[in-house]
């Protein structure tokens, strides 16, 4: 189940990185959207690729993407995309960006998903029921249950350390072992793939998340936002070991 569903993904992720690849040998210059974040014309034909190539395959499927793509469906099933996660590491001709693909079924559950690092070729994939994959080889969580022994890996820590209970927050992560911060989608990989134990990304939107919940939790880990809900809609996620989780849990609940 979901091996047709994560194939064509698959080519849809690899096909966007390489016109991605091609645009950045060229030179690539980004322009500011809104929310100032960057977008480039690699970001938005890589949509419209991955649109194209998904919608072929599955006509009756909906699609949302972070550059504006939509489409209604009748199947009840939705392709969320984000064409290349970490623009700014992809402009800058750093390694960690990467093409996000999410399957979400009616009621919110990511069935599939795609994570795909073409400068660092690995192509990251699960299906519910069929495992998380890193390229051919099956990837596990970690089995640590001690935070004092475990890795932590956040995103944007700028913006934690603009909230109020900054304090409480340095606090905790000052227990870990080690604290590591590749970018977003890298991060939630390497927890996923078992060398980490825990990430946290305390603001995103659904694309960021769509495949991190598939990858994470087929690799036995779990997946949830900053207030606890298992949803990719909350604009924040966590991943972590599910040896940390209820301590994780513990602290998140008191803030």
């Amino acid at each position: 189940m979901f091996e047709k569903e994560l194939h064509y993904a698959r080519i849809a992720a690899r096909t966007a990185a390489e016109n991605a690849l091609k645009i950045q040998r060229a030179g690539v210059t980004a322009e500011t959207k809104s929310d100032l974040s960057p977008v480039t014309i690699a970001d938005k034909q890589g949509e419209q690729l991955i649109s194209r190539i998904l919608l072929d395959a599955f006509p009756d499927d909906a699609i949302l993407g972070e550059e504006g793509a939509s489409k209604s469906g009748t199947s009840g099933r939705r392709w969320i995309i984000d064409p290349i996660d970490g623009t700014r590491d992809y402009v800058r001709g750093n390694l960690w960006w990467c093409v996000l693909i999410g399957l979400e079924e009616e009621g919110g559950e990511v069935k599939a998903g795609v994570a795909y690092f073409p400068m660092l070729d690995q192509m990251y994939f699960a299906g519910r029921g069929l495992g998380a994959y890193l390229n051919d080889s099956r990837i596990k969580c970690s089995t640590h249950d001690s935070i004092e022994q475990s890795v932590i890996m956040v995103n944007v820590g700028n913006k934690i350390v603009h909230r109020k209970d900054a304090a409480q927050w340095n606090d905790f992560i000052g227990r870990f072992w080690a604290f590591r911060s590749l970018g977003g989608a890298l991060d939630a990989m390497t927890v996923s793939q078992g060398q980490a134990e825990l990430w946290i990304e305390p603001a995103a939107q659904s694309w960021d998340f769509a495949p991190m919940q598939v990858i994470a939790e087929e690799a036995g880990a779990r997946f949830f936002t900053l207030e606890g809900t298992r949803t990719i809609h909350g604009h924040s996620g966590v991943v972590c070991a599910p040896g940390i989780e209820a301590e994780v849990r513990r602290f998140l609940s008191s803030l």
